[in-house]
């Protein structure tokens, strides 16, 4: 999962304990129905009827079906109809490593530092998620999926609904919304899926989840629930350093979503992409298990990040041109040692390094060791904040930063330059 909740129940608190009788009562229930019924069990078991089993010929036991046909059509069914074709299972392709070491290779056996490996050319599939097809246009055909989905692959594949197999090629991601853009030869596409607004979308109406959970073999699955919220905050982590890059507001779902679903559309009764399967949280910080709870990425975003895929092939976004960390991570003693913060100074970000004269914040006189801790004026708690707030503004965007320098509060105007990695490099 890549995002996390915030006040989780912590182990021991009065709540837990509460939760505990609960679960202890609900075992003994439980117990007696999975056993039958305990009262005047042994009363009935010594006094039932004794009558015995006719003898004879089984043949009147026989059964047949009804020929009564129920119109079990609904909106759900009829949503689902309008979407299922355009929605794809899509094939992450790597190519294969070889080992020096044979066994390794049979049994599957991964690279380490003491056997040599080279890739040998051949290509095979590391994962697979989903995909809707949005746009057709002439010969070519536009899908919508994750970027973690298409994330390392050497090449992709995408199986329609009909499932044909045929290669697609990527025009552009973006690892902090998490959402990519893929092209395919159109003859294939029978039919596309349109966008709704997600700021239409209400708390408690149905929503269907449609995609491969667990892979192309179960395709085209269906699965129904409710919006369990519009806008739900999560924090969003680093997959390879499982660091926390910043937050991400999302719809919260407990339509099924499973591996696979990713990158498949989350619709509403009119049959209408309201978001893009994303994650899933199932388990919280204290590692209680939940179910039920999934994100989409909401469907205005997802327009906005395909159009700017589409016209650059990247997500441009502005920089300060630093490397930070959380004030948290460094000790009080040298927060009031080496930064001179005042003791009042709880929360913002550390320079690390002083900046290079050519970014925003080397022009703007920013050295090591300082401590920004505003943002035109909003405050700053962590470095996901800093990132969330700056990601507001524009390229050429002029933003007023508050700082200490020496233990000393300053503040300077920074023009923001573009980049199209992340901030803190």
């Amino acid at each position: 999962m890549r995002g996390s909740m915030d006040n989780q129940q912590k182990p021991g608190s009065n709540n837990n304990r509460g939760l505990l009788i609960k679960v202890a009562v609900t075992a003994l229930v439980a117990g007696l129905l999975g056993g039958g019924i305990a009262y005047g069990g042994a009363n009935y078991i010594s006094n039932r009827d004794t009558t015995s089993v006719p003898a004879g010929s089984n043949k009147s036991g026989t059964a047949s079906t009804s020929n009564m046909k129920v119109n079990v059509s609904s909106q759900a069914s009829k949503a689902f109809s309008n979407v299922k074709d355009s929605v794809v299972s899509v094939i992450n392709l790597q190519k294969q490593s070889q080992s020096s070491n044979s066994l390794a290779g049979i049994f599957g056996g991964g690279n380490d530092s003491n056997s040599s490996s080279s890739s040998d050319g051949k290509l095979q599939a590391s994962s697979e998620g989903s995909g809707v097809i949005y746009k057709k246009a002439g010969n070519s055909a536009y899908i919508v999926t994750n970027n973690h989905v298409v994330s390392g692959s050497n090449a992709l594949e995408v199986i329609m609904s009909n499932g044909k197999k045929i290669d697609a090629k990527l025009v552009g991601k973006d690892a902090i919304t998490d959402l990519a853009v893929l092209k395919v030869n159109s003859a294939e596409v029978s039919k596309v899926a349109s966008f709704g607004n997600s700021d239409n979308i209400k708390v408690g109406e149905t929503a269907l989840a449609i995609g491969s959970p667990l892979g192309s073999q179960y395709a085209t699955s269906l699965t129904e629930g409710i919006i369990s919220a519009k806008k739900r905050t999560v924090a969003t982590t680093d997959e390879a350093t499982n660091q926390q890059t910043g937050n991400a507001t999302v719809i919260q779902t407990d339509a099924a979503i499973n591996p696979g679903n990713s990158g498949g559309p989350l619709i509403n009764l009119a049959g209408q992409v309201i978001g893009i399967n994303s994650m899933k949280l199932a388990s919280s910080n204290s590692g209680t298990s939940v179910e039920g709870m999934g994100f989409a990425i909401p469907s205005n975003e997802v327009v906005s990040v395909i159009n700017q895929l589409i016209k650059n092939g990247k997500i441009v976004r502005p920089a300060l041109g630093i490397k930070y960390v959380d004030l948290s991570e460094i000790s009080k003693s040298q927060q009031k040692s080496i930064l001179k913060l005042p003791s009042s100074v709880e929360n913002g970000v550390v320079v690390m390094e002083t900046p290079s004269a050519s970014t925003p914040a080397g022009r703007s006189g920013i050295k090591k060791y300082d401590v920004i801790t505003a943002l035109d004026g909003k405050k700053i708690s962590t470095n996901s904040t800093l990132r969330d707030l700056l990601y507001k503004y524009k390229v050429d965007d002029t933003v007023t930063l508050t700082y200490y320098h020496n233990g000393n509060q300053k503040t300077t105007k920074v023009k923001l330059t573009e980049t199209t990695s992340q901030l803190n490099r």
